[in-house]
């Protein structure tokens, strides 16, 4: 499958061929494209190519097309990623709204390999240490 090729780029640290791979499986899902559950991790695996590479801004797009398809709004990396997306932009406000769903559903467990600046961002709000 196209998108497993993409995985394994990605994994090879060929992030630029990775996401080539995922932007040719996309356009293989039929319109309208957030009904289908494929989407939904074809845009978070683009995402996570995109914030790889610091490209925050298209990483961010892809977060939120991820968002919008099958079951993307209760998925607490989708939710993380868009957050630390959103940081890397500049938009604090909405990072924290993301950053703290994600610790919703998975707690501290979601922050504990991530840069810990994106947990501080929320630290106070959930009474956390």
């Amino acid at each position: 499958m196209i998108c497993d090729e993409g995985d394994a780029l990605s994994e090879d640290g060929e992030v630029e061929q990775a996401i080539k791979k995922y932007l040719t499986a996309l356009k293989l899902v039929p319109l309208p494209k957030n009904e289908w559950e494929a989407s939904t991790w074809i845009y978070a695996a683009l995402g996570d190519a995109y914030f790889t590479n610091e490209e925050y801004v298209q990483a961010k797009d892809s977060f939120f097309n991820a968002l919008n398809c099958p079951e993307g709004i209760s998925n607490p990396l989708i939710l993380l990623r868009l957050g630390e997306s959103l940081v890397e932009c500049g938009e604090l406000d909405k990072a924290k709204e993301y950053l703290l769903r994600a610790y919703m559903l998975e707690g501290y467990e979601i922050f504990s390999e991530e840069d810990q600046k994106y947990y501080e961002l929320i630290k106070d709000i959930i009474g956390g240490y």
